[in-house]
């Protein structure tokens, strides 16, 4: 079941959220429990059969972190060891739904050997699901939580707003507002919020990213077919693909955090404008920004951090990202992904070591700067997503080396006047003028520049609805859009109507999450 679904958006979310309030009238531990049934019942619409697996990988770690919390005192070894063995196991379920296809097609390469495995189905979410148990192992082990309730912990993993592409959440982040009695009276604050937060969800994902999507499909369709691309078809296609996924994502996002905040639970933030950043680690601050805070705290810092020396840095930043590209599918395009994120990151903390012994700060960075900063940490990011999206390392460079001019520079003829001086002088200067019609796609100019305006001047979900608390996490910039931020009034109240509205009449055929094969 999808968030932009008549059947989600008439049927399921209406009957859960008033059995929720109406159960919790008798008992508030009834209502977690019906609450968890409900997310059992979301997950299962998609395939039953995998309701076995995670609830089978559910009660392994709910009682591992029971055994780790109860060892911890008297008996450090073995709590270290059970979740060890724990983590292992998490690990090893993930390797085999989502690797094990993909290392026996890499060694059959290599050894030109012909084993064969049985085609395994990716479960749903099962990426995401795993990350938060690992995580919740984790805090047991260094004494951070404990949860003696069952019901309460397989409702932590599975609360359907995050259960399919995250958040990944934190058990100590979320459980106490489970504990709290306000959490099971209906709130009109809550409400207001939470539906005015999921109507600008729906609208990004069905309106925005649904209509840029179908420019992406036929450039790196053309690129697995091994043909030649221009300059604009490569550099439209990849866009596009940036385009969508941002707003897929950030639909998605503000979908999750909108129904919570309807049961009165508050996510933590998973996307702060991350195409306004300055530089890559800026990025990482602003996307996934979950994911991010998982694979510092439990991969980077484990294996060292900076503390020591910027050589093991720079080598824990490379191991990190590899993985984190890895994480995302299993395929090489993704570790190449992983892989070009890690070098940048690499120079951008190179580059701030260097301007630091110039005795340049970053808040000494003037509005011309911050803005070069922004387009060529863009530009850079739009380039990686090519290796993201492409089917294969050789289609991904074929479309990188059209960007880049590599197969020269062409223009299409409806970007241009009449044939006069301005066309000769671009000829001139190497530049060829191509008719739009024989291009894989037509550029979409006007979606290109719609877009980008939401993307670089309004403000995100998070500033929008800034005095209403909408996520767990700091709000970036929370000061920088006064003038366009959310108040319960008739206007705002007929803006996110109409955007209601059209998102629900846009719903056709409906279209999954990016996020959702991940």
């Amino acid at each position: 079941m999808l968030f932009n679904s008549i059947p989600f958006i008439v049927v399921f979310f209406p009957v859960v959220i008033a059995g929720f309030f109406l159960v919790a009238r008798v008992s508030h531990y009834l209502a977690a429990v019906f609450l968890l049934l409900a997310s059992l019942f979301f997950y299962g619409w998609w395939d039953s059969h995998y309701l076995l697996l995670l609830s089978a990988s559910i009660l392994l770690n709910f009682y591992c972190g029971n055994w780790i919390v109860q060892a911890l005192g008297v008996r450090p070894k073995r709590a270290k060891c059970t979740f060890m063995l724990a983590v292992g196991a998490n690990l090893a379920l993930l390797a085999y739904y989502k690797y094990a296809n993909f290392f026996l097609l890499s060694i059959n390469d290599l050894t030109s050997s012909h084993w064969q495995i049985q085609s395994i189905i990716l479960p749903l979410g099962i990426s995401f699901f795993t990350f938060t148990q690992i995580a919740y192992l984790a805090d047991c082990q260094q004494g951070k939580v404990r949860e003696s309730r069952f019901a309460h912990y397989a409702l932590f993993v599975t609360y359907f707003p995050h259960l399919i592409a995250g958040p990944v959440l934190h058990h100590k982040e979320m459980m106490p507002q489970f504990a709290r009695s306000g959490t099971y009276r209906p709130s009109a604050e809550n409400f207001a919020v939470g539906l005015t937060i999921f109507c600008l969800g729906l609208f990004k994902k069905v309106v925005l990213a649904d209509g840029i999507a179908p420019y992406v499909g036929p450039v790196f369709a053309a690129a697995a077919e091994g043909r030649t691309l221009g300059f604009v078809e490569a550099n439209c296609g990849a866009l596009s693909y940036a385009l969508q996924l941002y707003f897929d994502f950030s639909g998605y996002s503000d979908m999750a955090i909108g129904v919570s905040r309807m049961f009165g639970i508050v996510l933590p933030s998973n996307f702060q404008s991350p195409y306004k950043a300055v530089n890559i680690i800026d990025f990482w601050r602003r996307w996934h920004m979950t994911l991010s805070r998982f694979l510092r705290d439990y991969l980077y810092i484990p294996l060292g951090g900076n503390r020591s020396g910027k050589g093991r840095r720079h080598l824990n930043l490379m191991i990190t990202m590899l993985l984190g590209g890895l994480w995302h599918g299993a395929a090489w395009t993704f570790v190449v992904w992983g892989g070009l994120h890690g070098l940048m990151l690499m120079i951008n903390h190179a580059w701030r070591a260097f301007c630091g012994r110039l005795g340049h700060g970053l808040a000494r960075t003037t509005s011309g700067g911050r803005l070069l900063g922004i387009a060529v940490t863009f530009y850079c990011v739009v380039v990686a997503w090519v290796f993201f999206r492409a089917t294969s390392i050789d289609s991904a460079l074929l479309i990188v080396r059209a960007m880049l001019g590599f197969n020269g520079i062409d223009l299409p003829d409806n970007w241009l006047p009449a044939p006069g001086p301005v066309v000769t002088w671009l000829q001139a200067r190497g530049f060829s003028i191509v008719a739009a019609d024989t291009l894989v796609i037509r550029p979409p100019l006007n979606w290109f520049i719609w877009l980008l305006a939401v993307v670089w001047l309004l403000p995100n979900t998070q500033q929008f609805m800034v005095h209403f608390r909408p996520v767990l996490d700091p709000i970036l910039n929370r000061d920088s859009y006064r003038r366009l931020t959310w108040k319960p009034s008739l206007r705002w109240a007929s803006v996110l109507a109409i955007c209601g509205f059209v998102g629900i009449a846009k719903i056709g055929k409906v279209s999954e999450f990016l996020y959702f094969q991940f």
